[in-house]
């Protein structure tokens, strides 16, 4: 499959590349410094193309979506996420991930690209039920802005009419982890915790399940 991931050269963008690669995909990483972070082949029988640029350039998002398959957006923001709440200090646009997602949809449009798997955030929409004080606490005063922003994300791939899948992982570690995720489509998590590799193939499963098509996944160890 030709899979264009835009947010490539980092955290879930990098861990969901890897995993197509291995799985043997053809995958576009698109990302500011994409390059640079795939100098060297990544390991498995798939390719890798990566094209540096940044995805609220409407031109180059265009260029990139043209003759995919499908798309996963992981994008985020990589700062403090004090500085970026409190100081709205951050080196990516503080919307990037509803604005960068509405340039990626309207490119996907155009291209008439429909598969579309987006990562967000566990605690958005019904899922918000299931927290703990603690976590809505931290969700409010620490990530606020980020979490509204994913709000927003959300809210344009629903309304996009394109065949999305919208992927809630709870809190992202970089702990190696061989086995599955434990996924869902009813709000339940085993914990609060699910490692970036663990996230990535539960993007990739759900990328390949026409199943997934209109469903919103939570994904935790």
């Amino acid at each position: 499959m030709d899979v264009l991931v835009v947010g490539a050269t980092r955290g879930s963008g990098l861990a969901v590349t890897r995993r197509l690669v291995a799985e043997g995909h053809r995958v576009t990483a698109f990302g500011r410094t994409a390059g640079a972070a795939f100098d060297a082949p990544l390991p498995g029988p798939g390719t890798v193309r990566p094209v540096d640029s940044d995805v609220l350039d409407p031109e180059a998002v265009a260029k990139a979506v043209v003759g995919q398959e499908a798309v996963v957006v992981t994008l985020g923001i990589s700062d403090n996420p004090l500085a970026v709440q409190w100081l709205r200090r951050a080196s990516t646009a503080l919307d990037v991930r509803s604005a960068g997602t509405a340039t990626v949809l309207a490119a996907m449009r155009d291209a008439g690209v429909r598969r579309l798997v987006v990562q967000t955030t566990y605690g958005l929409g019904d899922s918000w039920r299931h927290l703990s004080l603690t976590w809505k606490l931290t969700f409010r005063f620490v990530i606020g802005r980020q979490f509204a922003d994913s709000a927003r994300q959300e809210g344009l791939v629903r309304a996009s009419g394109t065949d999305w899948t919208l992927v809630r992982p709870v809190s992202l570690t970089d702990q190696p982890a061989d086995d599955g995720a434990h996924v869902s489509t009813d709000g339940d998590v085993r914990g609060m915790t699910v490692s970036r590799g663990q996230v990535a193939r539960a993007v990739v499963d759900a990328l390949a399940d026409p199943r997934t098509a209109g469903a919103t996944l939570s994904v935790s160890s």
